[in-house]
């Protein structure tokens, strides 16, 4: 059985789940950075300049990951609760994903370009997402 062949609800639901382990994915090379500079456990945010450029940058992936897993859990959410069971929103939950763990990749490797293409990807889906709910209350009302 194929990923796509799940019904719609259960990869939208499983969709979340790796969104949220995704968001502190980006963390294990903090952690490893920080063990480079010398963890200070008194002073864990003031390190961050002493922090080696890669675990900097994901730092920031990680803390830009927060945001877009609030946007797309709700995108999710409204999708679920709204019966979504169409090919197009099983993609946009798969393809947030798969983009959001490129988006943290390109942006520890430090390709800015290929990180901004992820960044649309994934904003592309969430909005996606939120139009086919609007569009299934809006038939219903």
């Amino acid at each position: 059985m194929g990923i796509l062949e799940l019904p719609t609800s259960a990869i939208l639901v499983d969709a979340i789940f790796v969104a949220f382990v995704l968001v502190y994915l980006p963390f294990l090379l903090v952690a490893y950075g920080r063990l480079q500079a010398g963890y200070d456990m008194s002073a864990p945010r003031a390190m961050f300049d002493k922090l080696p450029p890669f675990a900097q940058r994901a730092t920031w992936a990680h803390q830009n990951s927060f945001e877009a897993f609030m946007l797309f859990s709700a995108a999710a959410l409204c999708a679920y609760v709204t019966g979504q069971d169409s090919q197009l929103a099983a993609v946009c939950a798969i393809a947030f994903v798969v983009a959001r763990l490129l988006y943290s990749v390109f942006y520890i490797l430090n390709i800015p370009l290929a990180r901004s293409l992820m960044f649309a990807v994934g904003s592309t889906c969430i909005t996606i997402l939120f139009v086919l709910s609007l569009l299934a209350v809006n038939q219903l009302g």
